[in-house]
């Protein structure tokens, strides 16, 4: 019964928050809610860059923020039950895919929650991007002086999508930079408190998949420089939340990725290994009687 109540609770509560949520984030997103666009100097070099395209696409970007952190957790979980007896019993894939989908769901969570304030605050703030004159092509830019502010204008692009001319007014903060961080971040500390011993059969592994991490968050971060897309405060920002934010999903969602379960990170039931080794404590403390 208690089951049966907390599914019609995710059902009726919980899914038409998640579904308004991401309604409201891609209608900002779209440009179909109105989002507040700052102005700009004429002729200001510092936005005369052309645009090049991206190094890391945002469709890329999600994709290795959602795919590739579940099975990174779901194989080292699986390589967690090899060495225990007692679970070997079990449908290893079965069980260690379910304790990795309950870290990932924490994970997802603080990702979502770190997407939704960087739209929110990309559609209050509005700045424009370094490629902004070539994205936009304002119309008040061929009639303005030269440092002249202009708070009100239309872009007339016909080179570039409608899409591309909304986002040439949101580069604060980096959305590139937030989601690789938080990534980079996660996986990277993940291996560290739950794959990494110097009694490994090879020691070198697990810091080599934390290094690429780390060099893929430094990397996607660094190209929205390279690329022009973004100021470098933009980026700074940007990466700053990433890190608050994994932060938030390790410490309080995750609980540090605790041993002797990392089950406790949200629900995941450690009772069978717990049981067990109980069960080994008072074998190992109980008085041994000799038959002579």
């Amino acid at each position: 019964m208690q089951a049966k109540h907390s599914v019609l609770w995710h059902l009726l509560i919980d899914l038409p928050i998640v579904l308004l949520v991401a309604a409201v984030c891609i209608c900002l997103e779209v440009g179909a809610l109105p989002s507040r666009r700052s102005g700009f100097t004429c002729n200001d070099p510092a936005l005369s860059f052309p645009h090049t395209g991206d190094t890391f696409s945002i469709s890329l970007v999600a994709a290795i923020t959602v795919i590739v952190p579940f099975f990174v957790l779901w194989a080292v979980e699986a390589m967690l039950y090899q060495d225990d007896e007692y679970n070997m019993k079990k449908r290893k894939m079965l069980a260690s895919a379910k304790t990795a989908g309950l870290i990932y769901r924490d994970y997802i969570y603080g990702a979502v929650v770190n997407l939704t304030i960087l739209e929110v605050v990309k559609c209050v703030v509005g700045t424009p991007r370094p490629t902004f004159f070539d994205l936009c092509q304002p119309d008040k830019a061929l009639t303005c002086n030269d440092s002249e502010y202009v708070s009100s204008y239309k872009c007339t692009s016909t080179q570039y999508s409608r899409y591309l001319q909304i986002d040439s007014s949101r580069s604060f903060p980096s959305a590139h930079a937030s989601l690789s961080v938080y990534c980079g971040l996660f996986l990277a500390w993940y291996l560290q408190r739950r794959a990494f011993s110097w009694h490994n059969r090879s020691v070198l592994l697990i810091p080599l998949a934390q290094v690429l991490a780390l060099v893929y968050a430094a990397v996607c971060s660094l190209s929205r420089l390279t690329d022009h897309r973004h100021h470098w405060w933009d980026v700074l920002v940007g990466g700053l939340m990433g890190v608050l934010s994994v932060m938030y999903t390790i410490v309080v969602l995750c609980k540090n990725f605790s041993q002797p379960a990392v089950v406790s990170t949200s629900d995941i039931s450690s009772s069978d290994g717990n049981n067990h080794q109980a069960v080994q404590r008072l074998l190992s403390s109980a008085p041994r009687v000799v038959v002579p």
